[in-house]
């Protein structure tokens, strides 16, 4: 394995001196120590590009070196804002411009794939790529009841390269953990292994089209956003088809204007379809580049965004989901010190960061780019200033937020392309609003509570009989206390989130149990079952922290 890490760090280090693109890398300090290598080889004196623009040898190099390079361009072409104009030029390139495979070797797949020949599936199928991108490329087809489709195929020899490529990050993000002063803060080893399940994940196209398929349940009949719909006979684990749309590539803003698209109400819906999807369905597209999103016009002033490729998704946990919340509205009412105090809270801070310090320095980098459109700020410089906010309060990494920011990212690079007026903040303010209201409303309390209850009525029907045998070994001083010093931190972290809900989880449980000693004992059950209730809404509603 590690010569063929190094073999591949070669392979990278002939590529880049190829492009003219060494002394990039030569500049960068966790590399330094190699760059003799890039001295005595013979690539370096051999190999360098003979001309073209800085932009196209960085397309270039990007292509040639592979799937997991193309994407960290197409992440980047998304941020045309943060990106010299040539460079984001040929960038954008790599959403949907990726050199194709040969159209007869994707035959070849799709027939291995079914086990019998094409024509036996597809009515017509056309050898020549419509798109082609990192992992997969797609062709039109038409099914043998005529129905318009696309055959979504992945590359031959794919997952061989992304393996190695994930070996070369794995191996980068050690050096980083044991070289860089602060690796530790920045978790590269938990974050490359969050990076290797999304990419391995998305080779997958029958994962993808149960994405799809999810996504498009979420938005049934919405006025948002449209999903394709998946033809499931004809999946297979390399092999996907869908639905084909005819509509603008999200990026064409002279046809959307050609067509009298209303671009404000296009813009903010994005903003409305990201908060939907992130704090209502709690399930996002994450993978929102330009080249994966089309517009429908049929009704110009009402446009619809209709989004394809769902290799890539993301979910958040209910702890995270609840403390991103509390912070985009604390953010959103300038209430610093709630922003301050729910970092600390979700252990995202240490637990003995002072408030007040922090509080201060959020607001510092947060309160200029209030009230200002997207076209005279740059979430790209707030973030790099949160960065180093969070490096003096030794703020780590949270691996399982990163496709969320890199998410956030994109939209706002969509937003700001397509209308730089866009108020980010009045756009998503009132989906989150309504969004928290849902959720402490008594339907979604009622809703939650019925789904707990089978397991609250497991834990009170067995509580006598754990309470007697807890008894019964205290009185025989046989009572003992096991604790697995292999996970003692663990403990000590559970037992430091518990004691800040401690509160509201003692009167809640004294309620309940209450509650049901009223039942038990008086004829006249409801006040013993509202009391019951309102303590099991307390436990409920308590934030677990202790995850």
């Amino acid at each position: 394995m590690r010569l063929r890490v190094l073999a591949r760090l070669l392979q990278i280090q002939r590529v880049l001196v190829r492009h003219g693109l060494d002394e990039f890398v030569r500049e960068a300090h966790l590399l330094r120590p190699l760059r003799f290598a890039f001295y005595l080889s013979p690539a370096t004196w051999f190999e360098r590009s003979k001309g073209g623009s800085r932009g196209v040898r960085i397309r270039e190099a990007l292509e040639e070196l592979g799937p997991i390079f193309m994407k960290f361009g197409q992440m980047l072409s998304t941020r045309r804002d943060l990106l010299p104009p040539d460079i984001a030029e040929e960038l954008e390139k790599l959403q949907d411009r990726v050199p194709p495979f040969p159209g007869s070797e994707a035959r070849g797949i799709v027939e291995a794939a079914y086990g019998r020949p094409l024509h036996e599936v597809f009515a017509e199928f056309d050898e020549t790529p419509l798109a082609a991108a990192t992992i997969a490329q797609v062709h039109t087809a038409r099914l043998q009841g005529g129905e318009e489709v696309v055959v979504k195929v992945v590359r031959p020899r794919v997952r061989e390269a992304i393996e190695r490529d994930l070996e070369v990050m794995h191996l980068i993000a050690r050096l980083t953990l044991d070289y860089a002063p602060e690796g530790y803060r920045l978790r590269p080893v938990e974050v490359v292994r969050e990076y290797e399940k999304t990419i391995l994940d998305e080779l997958d196209l029958m994962r993808e089209a149960a994405n799809a398929a999810q996504l498009r349940r979420n938005f049934a009949g919405s006025p948002l956003l449209y999903v394709p719909e998946i033809y499931w006979d004809h999946c297979r684990p390399n092999v996907m088809v869908m639905e084909r749309i005819r509509g603008l590539l999200v990026s064409d803003m002279q046809g959307m204007l050609a067509r009298g698209t209303n671009i404000k109400r296009l813009a903010e819906n994005g903003v409305a379809i990201f908060f939907t999807q992130v704090f209502r369905h709690n399930f996002f597209h994450a993978d929102m580049h330009p080249g994966n999103i089309f517009v429908l016009t049929d009704d110009p002033d009402r446009p619809l965004y209709a989004a394809v490729d769902f290799g890539i998704v993301g979910t958040l946990d209910a702890r995270d989901q609840h403390y991103l919340a509390e912070n985009f509205l604390a953010f959103f009412d300038r209430d610093y010190h709630r922003v301050a105090r729910l970092h600390v809270d979700s252990g995202w801070v240490p637990a003995d960061t002072r408030v007040d310090e922090l509080e201060s320095a959020v607001r510092t980098v947060c309160e200029p780019i209030f009230n200002k459109p997207l076209a005279e700020i740059s979430f790209g410089t707030v973030l790099l200033r949160l960065f180093e906010t969070a490096r003096r309060f030794q703020m780590n990494v949270q691996p399982q937020l990163i496709l969320l920011q890199k998410t956030l990212l994109q939209i706002e690079g969509l937003g700001r392309q397509l209308y730089p007026q866009l108020d980010l903040w009045e756009t998503a303010q009132p989906v989150l609003k309504e969004w928290a209201a849902e959720r402490i409303s008594g339907r979604a309390l009622a809703e939650q509570l019925r789904r707990q209850l089978p397991d609250l009525g497991e834990a009170v029907r067995a509580l006598p009989g754990v309470l007697h045998m807890a008894v019964q070994q205290a009185s025989e001083g046989k009572f003992r206390l096991r604790v697995d010093n292999s996970g003692a931190e663990e403990l000590r972290r559970a037992i430091r989130a518990a004691g800040r809900r401690s509160d509201r989880v003692l009167v809640g449980s004294a309620m309940l149990l209450g509650g049901i000693v009223w039942m038990a004992v008086h004829p006249v059950l409801w006040p013993g079952l509202v009391i019951a209730a309102t303590g099991a809404a307390i436990v409920v509603l308590a934030p677990d922290r202790a995850r």
